[in-house]
């Protein structure tokens, strides 16, 4: 395809998507520091996010932003929500009008609570603002193994382009035009997969995993419907499939995270020794914080804002639940 595609963020995902996009156009991928650029451009590898992964020959790696950005045609933000306007706004001088930008994050912004696609609007104004999600784990697709992701625009013609950008035989792209169902169903099944990882840390067993799962679909849906999505977004790729794949997958850094506390290391102990973003630690607050605006009920999250913002013991969370009384109505769905 003659399209010039940059990804910015050379993390797990982002590499993984940058190599993806290299087999079907050209792509550049922008990494902060030098050594990781020299390393995939020498070695092809990026060994600190990938390990033994052998990367595209045609991606090229840079750490000048304006070198990445200045003729590119789409514009893929593959940095943590925390950095997201930093990034984008310092790119946003080289960036040509009318290029779109993707959001790969999976979280909310601090302070203003808003959705990555909001913030690109505010930032870029004029600019289609989308968002690519859906159960990829980053490990298996450069893999090779068979997976699939929603390219969420209003814009179904652009949508359309970026769908023959990133697929291939073995990860299949669909378009959808719910950017809001799709992209507030991340942060919070980043939540839900820290419960996940609790219950994991704890050994309360697979019937305890499966209920928190089948709970936080409900409650993925009742959140992402107040806010403005699509109910059948949630039963999608976007929604329940995301939240399987996070919540099972041993390799999930929320899963691993809530595993660790379930498993009684202290939080401050487990957020230190973190090397890279956990999504799902940041969006919690916010989460409650848009649930207390709507007026919803969220059990799952709530319990894990209490563990991981006030204090509350893991065990402790679980007992809260257990509590609750259950409405047969809205809490067996």
């Amino acid at each position: 395809m003659n399209i010039r595609v940059v990804v910015l963020g050379a993390g797990t995902w982002g590499t993984t998507m940058a190599t993806l996009a290299s087999r079907n156009a050209g792509t550049v991928l922008w990494a902060r520091r030098p050594e990781v650029v020299d390393e995939v451009n020498t070695t092809r590898r990026n060994a600190h996010y990938l390990p033994g992964v052998a990367l595209s020959d045609t991606l090229r790696a840079t750490a000048s932003l304006e070198e990445a950005v200045a003729g590119a045609d789409v514009v893929v933000m593959a940095v943590p929500s925390y950095a997201f306007r930093q990034v984008l706004e310092a790119a946003a001088l080289y960036v040509r009008p009318w290029v779109p930008v993707i959001s790969l994050a999976k979280g909310f912004e601090q302070g203003t609570n808003l959705r990555m696609t909001e913030v690109i609007n505010e930032v870029l104004p004029g600019h289609p603002a989308g968002v690519l999600t859906g159960p990829n784990l980053a490990q298996e697709i450069v893999a090779g193994h068979a997976a699939a992701s929603v390219v969420a625009m209003r814009e179904p013609h652009v949508a359309e382009v970026l769908q023959r950008v990133f697929a291939s035989d073995l990860f299949r792209v669909y378009t959808n035009s719910d950017v809001v169902g799709c992209e507030v169903a991340g942060p919070l099944k980043n939540v839900i997969a820290i419960a996940s990882g609790i219950a994991d840390g704890l050994e309360t067993g697979d019937s305890t995993r499966a209920a928190v799962i089948t709970r936080g679909v409900a409650e993925l849906t009742r959140f992402g419907v107040a806010m403005g999505g699509r109910p059948e977004t949630f039963a999608g790729l976007a929604g329940m499939g995301d939240l399987i794949a996070t919540c099972i997958n041993p390799e999930s850094r929320n899963r691993w995270f809530g595993e660790q506390l379930g498993r009684g290391r202290p939080l401050a102990e487990v957020r230190a020794g973190l090397g890279y973003a956990v999504e799902g630690v940041h969006a919690a607050g916010v989460i409650m914080q848009l649930a207390a605006q709507h007026g919803l009920d969220l059990p799952i999250c709530a319990e894990m804002d209490a563990v991981l913002n006030r204090g509350r013991s893991p065990h402790e969370a679980y007992r809260g639940l257990l509590r609750r009384s259950a409405n047969p109505a809205v809490l067996s769905r």
